[in-house]
């Protein structure tokens, strides 16, 4: 009588200690009252079957209509391309897939199991010198009682485990949209760049033979003309550097979206002069944005998962009861199977208690709340690097704004004083050699201009990617 005081007093100050947990369930509603967005609870079975009946999801995931804002149809193009080729992307789906069918797996743990099964043997009866052929047809049932909600709460944290995938697979899909862009607007950039490298380099021969030619006729020094020859090699030299950078993003453009490198050479691009931005740019941005983050969702999904891993360790305290129903008929005649009198059943209840287990209870307990302090960690450390990524996208975007239009401004500059230079040239005031040279400081200027306008453009996604493509 003692033992049974003893036995159920423990019982009563385990499950006193599960209800007096407010950190974990307080720590849940915390983080959700942080998310000022209501989420409508709708069965995951539905969401997976709409996931895979239609694409539509893959769009939401990058905000698709954001990218009309660069007017550029062959971009768009692009985007949706890798949306449907990337490899990285179908993988992404797919572990979505495999952490639902996860969810599928634990739920059924929730469920009665039964089965049946048919054997048949030739048997010799002891004392007997007669055998026979006999049959039997086994079935059995079997449910675990879910009093405590044990195994619920496994089915629902395997939920946030397929709820933090989504996250990952839409991270995935912002990340290779951002790549796309980024690296199909530093082709154009390039583009214009090597056009530009490319007159650098003819008007650096002109000099290079205006040169060679004084010098044959003793006006120019030997050692001006082997610099206007280096500068001329330089010239070059940069171009094929332009050269090779541009095809090296060509490639990484087929490979983001599932094109052959081989057919880098075929990729259509628009023109620099017309790539523009018309989309708003805010000045502010306010810190509930960070919500809409892919990270910050799914470190929000890992507390709760590991809120409900440390119920479940407390629970792994308290006794199982199980139901256990067997039915078997035998006979030496397959048609006498079904009989009532050939049949065996029984229906039988089980109550189980492991109060010791060596201490592994206690320390799996103990790992649960440690992970749950590590995740909590997590969490607020994905807060902090989500404002950061924001604060520096915005910095970024007004200080690179800031250095293009005073480069816009300076190269306005240099193309003015090459018009008025150009005036003294047909004046005959001024020599072609140095008009050749006050030429090549407004296309460096121009060259600085395209490389900053992109500079800006690329901010831009960066700020997309940061804000999780909701801008």
């Amino acid at each position: 009588m003692k033992r049974f005081i003893a036995s159920l007093l423990i019982a009563g100050f385990v499950l006193g200690e599960f209800a007096a947990s407010p950190s974990y369930a307080i720590l849940t509603k915390k983080n959700k009252a942080a998310n000022t967005t209501e989420v409508k609870k709708v069965s995951i079975s539905k969401t997976h079957k709409q996931r895979q009946q239609s694409d539509e999801f893959k769009y939401e995931h990058i905000n698709y209509n954001w990218w009309n804002n660069f007017n550029d149809g062959i971009l768009k193009a692009y985007i949706a391309k890798a949306i449907q080729s990337n490899y990285s992307l179908k993988n992404a789906t797919i572990a979505v897939d495999e952490y639902y069918q996860s969810v599928k797996v634990q739920f059924a743990n929730e469920l009665p199991q039964a089965g049946f099964g048919f054997s048949t043997a030739y048997v010799k009866k002891p004392g007997t010198n007669d055998a026979d052929w006999t049959y039997s047809l086994p079935g059995f049932a079997n449910y675990e009682l879910d009093l405590f909600l044990k195994n619920h709460d496994k089915t629902k944290a395997s939920k946030k485990l397929y709820e933090a995938s989504i996250q990952d697979e839409r991270a995935g899909y912002i990340a290779v949209a951002a790549a796309v862009g980024t690296t199909y607007l530093n082709i154009v950039k390039l583009d214009k760049i090597i056009s530009l490298q490319e007159e650098i380099v003819q008007d650096r021969k002109t000099i290079l033979d205006l040169m060679q030619i004084r010098n044959e006729e003793g006006l120019t020094s030997t050692s001006d003309t082997v610099k206007a020859n280096k500068s001329f090699i330089a010239g070059q030299t940069q171009l094929t550097e332009y050269k090779k950078q541009r095809d090296l993003l060509l490639n990484k453009l087929c490979v983001l979206i599932g094109e052959n490198p081989n057919n880098s050479k075929r990729l259509q691009r628009i023109s620099f002069d017309r790539l523009s931005y018309s989309g708003v740019i805010p000045s502010e941005i306010s810190t509930q944005v960070i919500a809409n983050r892919p990270d910050y969702i799914k470190a929000e999904k890992m507390v709760e998962k590991a809120g409900l891993d440390v119920k479940i360790a407390k629970k792994e305290f308290l006794p199982t009861f199980n139901i256990t129903g067997i039915i078997a008929f035998m006979a030496s005649d397959v048609s006498k199977l079904w009989t009532t009198k050939n049949a065996l059943m029984a229906l039988a209840g089980a109550a189980n208690w492991g109060f010791f287990t060596g201490g592994r209870k206690v320390a799996n307990l103990k790992i649960k709340k440690s992970e749950y302090e590590r995740v909590l960690n997590d969490y607020y450390q994905t807060n902090l690097v989500a404002f950061q990524e924001i604060n520096d996208a915005l910095v970024i975007i007004k200080q690179d704004n800031k250095k293009y239009r005073d480069t816009l401004m300076q190269s306005q500059l240099e193309k003015k004083d090459f018009t008025l230079s150009n005036a003294k040239f047909e004046a005959g005031t001024l020599s072609k050699f140095d008009l050749i040279q006050l030429k090549e400081n407004v296309l460096a200027t121009e060259r600085m201009v395209a490389e900053q306008k992109v500079d800006c453009l690329v901010d831009y996604i960066g700020l997309y990617k940061a804000l999780g493509s909701q801008l």
